[in-house]
């Protein structure tokens, strides 16, 4: 399973950015396509975007492609589906379970027309709306090839449209969207869901804190939209020695306590039982999952 503590957005016509993702720890880039770019500058910006994904190693290269509605998708797929280095796409505004088989559909065509395994081109939806909020679980769970999701809340975007609230971090006027996403993603056995990008980029202590409110909401990753975000991102994300020793502690005295016929104990006087256990055992696949991963790279 793939974890992506850190996915930065860089727009695809900005050489000058592009240039930097080399040394840069991210876990992932998203080379944009949509909001970000200009309509007079979107074929130029595929043709930068293909130059940079093929010499960024790993399987780290992402492209946001444009909204179904606004009639660039389709060139947009034909342009990337089956490219050597393409981790998969993201993919914008994902409002309703019609709009992932319209795109499902999509997607299939162009694969079957290149030759490739129907199918095999990998999609992160984001949630960006009311809508999307709502039947997000229909979205997420509406194609085999959508990997994640990405909640998209940042500051007065537009999921502030949508719902026409005042936008906030920790308080309650954009929680319920936050933690309705996220369970829309857990539902749909969603390994690695994401949370959305945080707009100040002068703020980066006011980032930590809303990454690590997000780390304790669920979601084990996000998009970040400036390269100083990225390593706060990724070491928030990755568990702490504290919570892997802890982890580590619980694993083993709950084995031993099975071994003695019974199915709960304590550590450090907190009770250890099945779903603890399933907890500490969920820590610990992460931090394999996230050095597996750096491995990779």
């Amino acid at each position: 399973m793939r974890i992506w503590r850190s996915l930065l957005f860089v727009p695809a016509n900005q050489r000058r950015m592009l240039d930097k993702i080399s040394s840069l720890p991210a876990d992932g880039f998203i080379f944009d396509l949509e909001d970000t770019i200009p309509a007079a500058e979107k074929e130029n910006a595929r043709g930068i975007a293909r130059e940079y994904i093929a010499k960024t190693p790993g399987d780290k290269s992402w492209v946001r492609v444009n909204s179904l509605p606004s009639g660039y998708l389709h060139e947009d797929l034909v342009e990337f589906v089956g490219m050597p280095g393409l981790a998969g796409l993201v993919v914008p505004k994902q409002d309703t379970p019609a709009d992932v088989a319209a795109l499902d559909r999509m997607l299939t065509s162009v694969e079957v027309r290149k030759g490739l395994v129907p199918g095999s081109t990998a999609v992160i939806v984001m949630i960006e709306s009311a809508s999307g909020v709502l039947l997000s679980h229909q979205i997420i769970a509406g194609a085999k090839r959508i990997e994640s999701a990405i909640y998209a809340g940042g500051e007065d975007g537009d999921m502030n449209v949508s719902l026409g609230a005042t936008w906030s971090s920790e308080g309650p006027e954009m929680m319920f969207v936050r933690q309705f996403t996220l369970v829309s993603a857990r539902a749909a056995d969603i390994y690695c869901p994401l949370d959305g990008v945080y707009s100040n980029i002068k703020d980066l202590e006011g980032f930590k804190r809303d990454t690590a409110l997000s780390k304790r909401l669920g979601y084990r990753g996000r998009a970040v939209i400036h390269p100083s975000q990225v390593e706060a991102a990724n070491q928030i994300y990755t568990p702490s020695a504290a919570e892997i020793d802890y982890s580590t502690r619980v694993i083993k005295a709950f084995d031993e306590a099975v071994a003695r016929g019974t199915a709960s104990t304590t550590v450090d006087g907190k009770l250890v039982d099945v779903a603890m256990a399933k907890t500490a055992k969920r820590v610990l696949d992460l931090v394999k999952s996230i050095a597996d991963d750096e491995k990779s790279k």
